[in-house]
């Protein structure tokens, strides 16, 4: 019982206003750079294709 107040008690892990504003941080690169992540992925999506057809 002591180990579990213990561990509810402990303030050295991440809180959850952090863990939010990493979240909204990378919401808003995934937004901002949309086109160009898209891209990337069609582009790579076609090679993969290309090459898996030529065996």
């Amino acid at each position: 019982m002591d180990l579990l107040k213990a561990y509810f008690k402990d303030e050295g892990g991440m809180g959850t206003v952090e863990v939010i504003l990493i979240i909204v941080v990378l919401v808003g690169l995934v937004i901002i750079f949309k086109d160009n992540i898209t891209e990337i992925i069609n582009t790579l999506f076609d090679k993969i294709t290309k090459k898996t057809n030529s065996f």
